[in-house]
């Protein structure tokens, strides 16, 4: 098996969603200070000190995190077995900025690359926005998957899905009705999800995308991988 990183690197200043705490990394305790050298030409960590919201870079999205009637459901109690899972990665790159992916075309693009979502599936949609555009100003403007999308996933019972963009969907074209939806049927969802293209040429895979455990947690960040026969 081989394995393939599917995360975001980490880093001060890094691009985050609109609003979101912004990432500040900064040593804490250096070892100059601890071997007492005095004005130190170098600066090398013993630990970091790092700010950054839930829902920095790779990330997975928990249920509470969609509405308020779900506030028991956060992340440090969901199911492990929903980060470890078959999946299965479609090809839309010739999606352009703020364009949707319609049920019509996921249904097509499955039957063309020969691969079916089953029960307890993550499914993974590759447009190619972040190899063309992040760190750019079109970062921000990327496709989407429209809301019916994620009615026909909770119809074929995946496990989650994920996207290489900040947001599932198109912001004013119905993301937020994604979030709700992803509500009431339980399915979490990643975002920032990278390294997609290399995921193509594979009919199945394993997923893994561990979060952290965050009491009472609206997301985490995860490391997600890809493992693929060698």
């Amino acid at each position: 098996m081989k394995i393939i990183d599917l995360s975001q690197e980490i880093f001060s200043g890094m691009p985050v969603f609109f609003d979101h705490p912004k990432v500040k990394i900064k040593p804490a305790v250096t070892h100059e200070q601890r071997e007492g050298i005095q004005n130190p030409t170098t600066v090398s960590p013993v630990v970091h000190e790092i700010t950054f919201g839930e829902h920095t870079g790779t990330h997975v999205d928990a249920i509470n995190h969609f509405g308020r009637i779900y506030f028991e459901k956060s992340i440090d109690k969901m199911p492990l077995e929903t980060f470890f899972t078959e999946a299965i990665c479609l090809d839309f790159s010739n999606k352009r900025p703020l364009e949707l992916i319609n049920v019509d075309e996921i249904i097509e693009e499955l039957e063309r690359e020969g691969k079916e979502i089953r029960e307890g599936d993550t499914v993974l949609f590759y447009t190619g926005h972040y190899r063309r555009f992040y760190g750019t100003d079109q970062w921000n403007n990327g496709p989407g998957i429209a809301p019916d999308v994620v009615r026909l996933l909770g119809d074929r019972g995946v496990a989650a899905f994920g996207v290489e963009t900040m947001s599932p969907g198109v912001i004013g074209k119905g993301n937020k009705e994604i979030h709700t939806i992803c509500g009431e049927l339980g399915i979490p969802h990643y975002e920032n999800v990278i390294n997609l293209h290399l995921l193509i040429p594979y009919s199945r895979f394993r997923f893994i995308a561990f979060p952290l455990k965050i009491r009472g947690g609206t997301g985490s960040p995860v490391r997600a991988v890809a493992l693929v026969e060698n």
